[in-house]
């Protein structure tokens, strides 16, 4: 296979690992990069590139498990009961976020993807629905930034309630516009329900896992006749790529946006989408 085939799936992964996760709209880079690198190689059927990005996706899910397995090995009880009872002897009993509040979450996002798939996928997955949804988006962060509570009254992701996770999922639902973006709509909603950032993005990191691996597994399945030996290494070096990237980004994220809030990257957002209108139009 070419180096350079090899080296436009490294760059693709890094721009998925890079986005997918920070409120900046993984799909609104994706349609730059897109038609720069995937439309443009003859090697790659639109079917391919497809798949392609299906691999790169699952590559950035495996940083989310990565950074928060410790998280979802107590939602799924895997931790031996023995050291939980250590636990709580030393500090106590302790509200803790459960695999329900998760899950109640999840719901409204669930029942409206299934409902809508294929009118999203046949009406909203343009170059112009991606430029409103970044803008809109911009728009609804610095809303939240500029509206939140004056008092936080969720510091940590344990002390999110079934109340407050239903209506995370229910904003979640505005992600499934393209360019929208999933950490944009739930980290400003949480924020507006009285979370701290991070305490919103923990939580908008945790639910992802589930609702795109499940999402992205259903469609790997249905286009595993493309993993041919000969397309294999344009795969895996952009799996590498997207999971590499997607845990330096996350962690740096984490770190950061408690500090910085949500309105530098809102004007990120604008920004890109006035270089997609200058591109494009």
């Amino acid at each position: 296979m070419d180096f350079f085939i090899i080296l436009k799936a490294i760059i693709l992964g890094i721009v998925e690992g890079l986005t997918e996760f920070a409120p900046v709209s993984s799909t609104g880079h994706m349609v730059i990069v897109d038609d720069m690198w995937l439309q443009s190689e003859q090697y790659l059927t639109k079917y391919v590139a497809n798949t392609f990005k299906i691999v790169i996706q699952l590559g950035s899910i495996l940083a989310v498990v990565i950074i928060f397995r410790n998280r979802f090995i107590d939602l799924l009880g895997l931790r031996r009961a023995k050291q939980q009872e250590g636990q709580q002897a030393v500090a106590g009993p302790q509200k803790r976020l459960k695999l329900a509040h998760v899950l109640v979450g999840l719901i409204p996002a669930g029942v409206f993807g299934l409902l809508f798939d294929d009118y999203i996928d046949e009406y909203l997955f343009s170059i112009r629905t991606v430029l409103f949804g970044l803008v809109i988006g911009a728009v609804f962060m610095i809303i939240a930034d500029r509206f939140r509570p004056a008092k936080t009254k969720v510091e940590t992701v344990d002390q999110i309630t079934y109340k407050q996770a239903l209506s995370v999922g229910l904003i979640q639902c505005l992600s499934l516009w393209p360019g929208f973006s999933r950490s944009g709509s739930t980290i400003s909603g949480g924020v507006l329900l009285g979370m701290s950032h991070r305490a919103a993005a923990d939580f908008t990191f945790i639910m992802a896992v589930p609702i795109m691996a499940g999402a992205s597994l259903l469609s790997l399945a249905k286009n595993w006749q493309y993993f041919t030996l000969e397309s294999l290494p344009f795969f895996i070096a952009g799996f590498l790529s997207a999971f590499v990237f997607a845990l330096l980004s996350i962690r740096f994220f984490l770190k950061l946006i408690n500090k910085i809030k949500l309105v530098p990257f809102a004007i990120y957002r604008i920004v890109l989408a006035a270089v997609i209108y200058i591109v494009y139009f």
